[in-house]
């Protein structure tokens, strides 16, 4: 997912000082080439420079803020958010300064302060396209998104021109199920700009949108241009691939995919062997039981929804949380989170510091996820936590919530692999940049798979995609069952739910009845060869 700041606030120079300022004539002309590097972008300087200013006069307000601001940009959020808070009571009514504090807090994961100093941006600055950018943005990823579509429309009256609001209110109008005016939201930044990576690749991953030779020629136009980032070039590639599969032309789109995939692996590190040593480790921790519960009823409310991506998880979602009782989160990110927290607490990696947590240990953070959790039970009693890494934590998630329950989603092997190709995914998901790891991962995930399920039956479902939709309602009653959950035909009507899906290239499918017609690896014959003999040999293939 990209982060707030991307597009971030024009965060510069600070109001004037409440009174006179005086400093030695070497703080002034550190300052002087800290605010010169900052005008260049050359961030890393001007983060030397503003140290070295802090060095001699360590509470100079001016320096104070603008090392938070270049610390922004480089990603140290918990350093610039010790930088702003340090100054808000300087300049407590300054909007980019709010501004920043918010995008910090968002990134360390403290959101509600986050937008309440979003918020307070644009009571100070109503007038700051910025200011309500920011807070559209925040908004968004939390899904409140009729509120973000409101912020980012305001930013766009304030300046028509501010392209990062047209792609974010693209993106929110999609989540919410306004495909069409999606469409035109992303046409709209593509009249604009008619190289725009980002408004081609949003408009691909609608997966609604067929092009035609003219997108095409925009395309190949587009990725002539000299110094070409590595980041747009994989967005362009990835859309005229896509274009080319509208064309017909399988061979040509395959051979596209492949060089972007080639240009992300170089990008993008996975460990292929520590992610298999990962696997076997945690197949011998869990095969010992962890502590009988101390509350055999703790998180009766959560029902975990796991797999890899483009299995069919996103539409298993939006079928329970078309349930009355069941709100859907989306993707969070709070048990990843958790345990990872646990992991450092302990100073060793997860699984090995299992077999020395106790039952008061798997309570506590059972306790803890669900209070991080509690938002998704505001409206209806029950939540569903679809994550795509959360295949790996099935056992610690019952340990700690051992009245979960957990929907594992998988889909025909060959199409997953093809499907995780296609993708372009965030910087977390190296493995889909090459078939041969790619069906590794995907052997790994099967192999963990069986083992939950073998060793939890009646706390883990294995759905199969290829099941559901062939015949959806005794699939659906059976998942509800298993759930606990009365059947409700609302749930066979899933298309017709209006809620956030935060999952871009599933937001449009989910809003479609269920269709049979979703292989594709025919299409592309002997280019999957060494991928199906691979699957094979593992077993995952009968034929």
């Amino acid at each position: 997912m990209p982060q707030v700041s991307n597009a971030v606030t024009s965060f510069t120079e600070p109001p004037p000082m409440p009174g006179p300022q005086p400093r030695s004539r070497v703080s002034e002309r550190l300052l002087t080439r800290a605010r010169r590097e900052w005008a260049q972008r050359e961030y890393e300087a001007a983060e030397r420079s503003l140290s070295s200013v802090l060095a001699l006069a360590p509470n100079d307000p001016e320096a104070v803020r603008m090392l938070g601001g270049v610390l922004l940009r480089r990603g140290k959020y918990a350093k610039a958010l010790e930088c702003f808070r340090k100054v808000l009571d300087v300049w407590p009514d300054d909007d980019d300064l709010r501004i920043g504090l918010g995008i910090a807090l968002y990134e360390q994961g403290q959101v509600e302060e986050a937008v309440m100093h979003l918020r307070r941006a644009c009571e100070i600055a109503p007038a700051s396209a910025s200011g309500w950018f920011n807070l559209g943005e925040a908004l968004a990823r939390e899904a409140h998104t009729e509120e973000a579509i409101a912020a980012l429309q305001r930013a766009l009256q304030l300046d028509p021109s501010h392209i990062s609001a047209r792609l974010s209110l693209a993106r929110a109008l999609a989540n919410l199920g306004r495909i069409e005016e999606a469409v035109a939201a992303f046409r709209e930044v593509l009249r604009r700009d008619p190289g725009n990576a980002e408004g081609w690749f949003g408009l691909s991953n609608l997966n609604t949108v067929r092009f035609g030779a003219e997108d095409a020629a925009h395309m190949r136009s587009a990725l002539a241009r000299p110094g070409l980032s590595g980041r747009n070039y994989e967005l362009l590639a990835f859309t005229y691939a896509k274009a080319l599969e509208d064309q017909g032309d399988y061979a040509q789109a395959f051979e596209t995919f492949r060089l972007a995939n080639a240009s992300r692996g170089r990008r993008v590190q996975w460990d292929a062997a520590g992610e298999r040593k990962r696997v076997d480790d945690i197949l011998r921790v869990f095969a010992n039981d962890t502590p009988p519960p101390l509350d055999a009823g703790l998180g009766h409310e959560a029902i975990l929804i796991v797999s890899i991506p483009r299995s069919g998880s996103t539409l298993v979602e939006h079928i329970l949380a078309s349930h009355p009782q069941v709100e859907g989160a989306n993707e969070i990110k709070d048990m990843r989170e958790v345990i990872e927290a646990e992991t450092l607490r302990r100073d060793s990696a997860f699984p090995l510091w299992v077999p020395d947590a106790t039952a008061q240990d798997w309570q506590r953070l059972g306790r803890e996820y669900l209070v991080r959790t509690a938002r998704w039970r505001k409206h209806k009693p029950r939540f569903t936590d679809k994550s795509l890494v959360t295949w790996h934590l099935v056992g610690a998630a019952l340990a700690m919530l051992p009245a979960a329950r957990v929907v594992i989603v998988r889909r025909d092997p060959v199409e997953t692999c093809l499907a995780c190709f296609r993708q372009l995914f965030s910087e977390r998901s190296g493995f889909a940049c090459d078939l041969d790891v790619m069906a590794d991962y995907c052997i790994d995930f099967f192999r963990l798979s069986r083992f939950w399920l073998e060793k939890y039956p009646t706390r883990v479902f294995g759905l199969e995609y290829e099941a559901l939709v062939a015949e959806p309602e005794p699939v659906i009653r059976r998942l509800l069952d298993f759930c606990g959950l009365p059947f409700d035909p609302a749930c066979l009507e899933f298309h017709k739910t209006p809620r956030t899906v935060q999952s871009l290239p599933s937001a449009a499918q989910v809003r479609q009845p269920l269709r049979r017609d979703t292989a594709r690896s025919a299409l592309y014959g002997d280019k999957l060869d060494g991928l199906r003999r691979r699957l094979r040999d593992a077993g995952l293939l009968t034929k």
